[in-house]
């Protein structure tokens, strides 16, 4: 794999304005839409190649997929079916399911320099870097390990026991994050910031019309507009 990008798969009411808000938060411009419904766009950073993109889904709940790039979908497709995951579907870009039920896909569209983090107003800088996959804890370790081989990146602890990371290898934007969780259910996918000053960003996400969920030490969860839950931390905000 030579690049990741997270999907933002909105509900067609929300997307819209799940569009201007995610394009207000990174500082991104929406691309042009395609699709056969013009249900994809790209969120295309002003220096660095696109890692966030979004459609407009039909489901009743937002949620976030990985795209996996690679030089040949088809082979990437059949080694992930020997380590576990379901194949969905083939359409050149090839549709997964992980052994607890994220969906993801292997596409070849070319990426390799990393964007810079955005500079805010009273000089605060953010950037989307990290998706935090929630596992419950009946399927974490099956699943950890399912990433770990797929992805070929080193796993590591942290100081909370319901987190660890995948090790990012230099040239990436996007990290990942695992985290435990107690309920049931397939595993879900979130996105984080990281940020220079989170009381700042808080401030200017919420004037965008996030709501605050919960404040931890190190983070802060809240909602987009349509629901979805994300996070800011204090990770220094740094190329990838």
């Amino acid at each position: 794999m030579f690049w990741m990008s997270a999907f933002l798969d909105v509900p067609g009411p929300d997307f819209e304005r799940s569009v201007m808000f995610w394009s207000a938060v990174t500082g991104y411009s929406p691309s042009a839409r395609r699709g056969a419904d013009s249900e994809f766009l790209t969120l295309v950073p002003p220096a660095g190649d696109d890692h966030l993109r979004m459609q407009r889904v039909g489901d009743a709940s937002p949620r976030v997929h990985l795209d996996l790039h690679v030089t040949d979908p088809r082979a990437a497709a059949d080694r992930a079916a020997a380590l576990g995951a379901a194949e969905v579907v083939d359409a050149g870009h090839v549709v997964m399911r992980s052994p607890g039920g994220l969906t993801f896909c292997f596409v070849s569209h070319p990426a390799a320099r990393p964007a810079p983090p955005a500079s805010w107003a009273g000089g605060s800088l953010s950037i989307v870097d990290q998706v935090c996959l929630d596992i419950p804890t009946a399927s974490y370790d099956g699943e950890a390990a399912f990433w770990q081989e797929l992805l070929q990146w080193p796993l590591k602890g942290s100081p909370y026991a319901e987190f660890e990371r995948l090790v990012r290898p230099d040239g990436q934007v996007l990290r990942v994050l695992l985290q435990r969780v107690g309920d049931a259910g397939p595993v879900r996918a979130h996105l984080d910031l990281a940020s220079s000053s989170r009381r700042l960003e808080v401030e200017r996400h919420l004037g965008l019309g996030a709501t605050v969920v919960a404040e931890h030490q190190l983070w802060t969860v809240l909602e987009d507009p349509a629901g979805m839950a994300y996070c800011l931390t204090d990770r220094p905000a740094q190329p990838g």
